[in-house]
């Protein structure tokens, strides 16, 4: 299982979890918290009605029909109001009026006058000062038949004179608790499926920050030339990561870069260095002074050639040392392929004249691409210099640019012996060059590395191979 596919996991675990606790907890205290509300409106309700009932109780009215009338018209009121989407037709509310001995005098419904309610908790607790509250099933052991009774004590001024209790169903108060908890558990479904698709999102986007780095370790671990964006990676933790695989792969590549060309330079400079020393102990021997001025005129051109050679070749390895640790282009820009072409074959006329080569150029003025103008220049360059090194006097070298869909195309052909199978791998290491076929002398094999390694640069393709009669090399952007 992946480490994505675990932080969902273990997330789900969470709010599931969480919001089973958090919603079987609030539904428990919603109808507790529904009815204790109303139990508070009863309390104030009972208590204006002790006042309103405190002067027909003194004068002994309160069983005359006049408040029977009343209490029964509000019994049979039609409320017809819609609160919060619950329709409400009817009073629910009873309310009986005790005297101070708990005799029932006055009852809404007309179903208790005259009997003896003092030992009903409500009227009892009432009667003796204490809070009066009571919860009968009016079907006993149905929960659902509860009727919640609250009362309130009439006075004369410390006397209580009698009690009125106000009643209201339980079953009243249902309406309103099924849409709270229908309502919360739409709610809640929504706020899960939502931090569902939030922990979702995020274990994908870790994951793909996550993957850049697996992917660039990957790279780097296979030796491919490969850069991560600081700006690609949105938490600031990866992004510290991101740079300690960057310094990190920098430290490596430079230990071993140093090691692998300490042991090629030194390689590739024996031969140069064994040259110049001959000559210069010829020339410092004995046989100096019997030497003729064209001989001794040899040894010098030698150790001119020689120490040009190592110049040329010290150049050629910083410019390649430089483009190998480039891990992207530095300044690319909109470039007109054939005009850079056509001023590198200018560059290349003179020798092109004299070795009587017929040069053929086939250039689609449309091709352009983004890139380091020094560096296709420099690539380019070393293509030709190697096509004109190997191609004989009176040669074919026949240049040509095209556009394939979204693709452009450089091939360079140039007459001349076929390279050997052997060879044809090793054409991009570095050092390895086959012999000139003209003077049979052999380059400094970085050419070849140089233009690979450019092509890389470039998100491009090169390619040498045999065809008829010569070599092709090709260069694809």
């Amino acid at each position: 299982m992946s480490l994505s596919a675990r932080i969902f996991f273990v997330y789900i675990l969470f709010v599931s979890g969480g919001s089973y606790f958090l919603f079987s907890t609030v539904m428990e205290e919603i109808k507790p918290a529904i009815r204790q509300s109303t139990e508070e409106t009863l309390v104030d309700t009972a208590n204006l009605l002790a006042e309103f009932l405190k002067k027909p109780m003194l004068e002994n009215k309160i069983n005359s029909e006049f408040y029977a009338d009343i209490f029964k018209a509000y019994g049979n009121r039609s409320p017809n109001a819609n609160i919060w989407g619950v329709e409400k037709s009817s009073v629910n509310h009873r309310i009986y009026v005790t005297d101070k001995k708990g005799i029932v005098l006055l009852d809404s419904q007309n179903i208790a006058v005259g009997m003896d309610y003092s030992q009903w908790r409500d009227v009892y607790r009432t009667l003796r000062g204490q809070y009066g509250a009571r919860s009968t099933a009016e079907i006993p052991g149905n929960d659902f038949s509860s009727v919640m009774y609250i009362a309130a004590p009439i006075k004369n001024g410390d006397e209580i004179i009698g009690v009125v209790s106000v009643a209201k169903p339980n079953r009243s108060m249902q309406p309103f608790i099924d849409r709270t908890q229908r309502r919360l558990s739409i709610f809640g479904g929504i706020l899960i499926i939502i931090g569902l698709l939030l922990g979702a999102i995020f274990s994908w986007w870790l994951a793909r920050e996550l993957q850049k780095l697996r992917n660039y370790a990957l790279s780097v671990s296979k030796g491919e030339r490969v850069e991560i964006k600081k700006s690609k990676i949105a938490s600031g933790e990866l992004g510290q990561l991101a740079d300690a695989l960057e310094s990190m792969r920098n430290e490596l590549e430079g230990k071993n870069y140093i090691e692998n060309y300490v042991q090629t330079l030194t390689h590739e400079l024996k031969s140069p260095l064994a040259g110049i020393r001959s000559a210069a102990e010829l020339l410092h021997s004995s046989m100096a002074s019997k030497m003729s001025d064209e001989q001794r005129e040899k040894f010098v051109s030698n150790i001119e050639v020689e120490s040009q050679r190592l110049q040329h070749l010290i150049d050629r390895l910083l410019n390649l040392a430089k483009i190998e640790h480039q891990q992207s282009l530095q300044n690319p820009v909109m470039i007109d392929l054939s005009r850079l072409v056509e001023s590198v074959v200018e560059r290349y006329s003179l020798r092109i004249e004299q070795k009587h080569i017929q040069l053929e150029l086939n250039l689609d003025k449309s091709c352009q691409t983004m890139g380091e103008v020094f560096l296709l220049e420099q690539g380019i360059s070393n293509l030709l210099d190697n096509a004109l090194g190997f191609t004989p006097i009176n040669g074919k070298i026949n240049i040509q640019l095209t556009r394939v869909g979204e693709q452009i195309a450089f091939t360079l052909f140039n007459q001349g012996e076929s390279i050997p199978d052997f060879a044809l791998t090793k054409l991009t290491d570095r050092f390895f060059s086959l012999p000139r076929a003209e003077t049979g002398k052999k380059s400094t094999g970085l050419g070849l590395s140089f233009v690979q390694e450019i092509v890389k640069l470039h998100k491009g393709k090169f390619e040498i191979v045999n065809v008829d009669a010569g070599v092709l090399a090709t260069l694809i952007f």
